[in-house]
């Protein structure tokens, strides 16, 4: 019943107010400024289109400090029709340093939404190249401090589901058997 319920919803949303899903890749981070003078910095990346909509977060890197590495998969929502729309609307991504009184401002990094996102055709690999991308972490005081890299698929979803990057058949023989 809760599911007819939501289908109505969707089918009575107006274009402008349907919410669109994509993943992103969030892999790791290098060279950042170290903002944990006293201890070692253990960042996180808070990755949103529109924060008032939603913000997703990549789980807190302990080992990395000033080059954290996550390579984690988050799913961020916005309104649909913001990427047709919005010529400036963007894959926004803060890293923040986790702390126990507050979470401190490490850098921001911003990909363009008409940048990564090209459409085609989820049933073939192949015209779906993934978007590797490696962007510039801009401090708060506008100085360029570090690089983000992450990957975005072109049709704003991963075709294949892997936890990992690295892959190798022994893994994939290991995992079956």
């Amino acid at each position: 019943m809760m599911s007819k319920v939501s289908d109505c919803r969707k089918k009575n949303q107006r274009p402008e107010d349907q919410i669109r899903e994509i993943e992103v890749l969030i892999i790791s981070a290098q060279d950042l400024k170290n903002v944990k003078h006293l201890t070692k910095m253990k960042a996180y990346a808070a990755v949103y289109v529109e924060k008032e909509v939603h913000v997703a977060k990549t789980h807190v890197d302990e080992h990395g400090g000033t080059n954290p590495t996550w390579n984690e998969v988050v799913k961020v929502k916005f309104h649909a029709k913001l990427a047709e729309n919005d010529v400036m609307a963007a894959v926004n991504v803060d890293i923040y340093a986790h702390g126990h009184v507050r979470e401190k401002p490490v850098g921001s990094a911003r990909v363009l939404l008409c940048d990564v996102l090209k459409g085609g055709d989820a049933s073939e690999p192949a015209d779906n190249p993934i978007q590797c991308l490696t962007v510039q972490v801009w401090r708060g005081s506008g100085r360029p401090q570090g690089l983000l890299n992450l990957w975005v698929p072109p049709t704003g979803r991963f075709l294949m589901r892997r936890e990992s990057l690295s892959f190798s058949v022994k893994e994939e023989e290991e995992r079956r058997g």
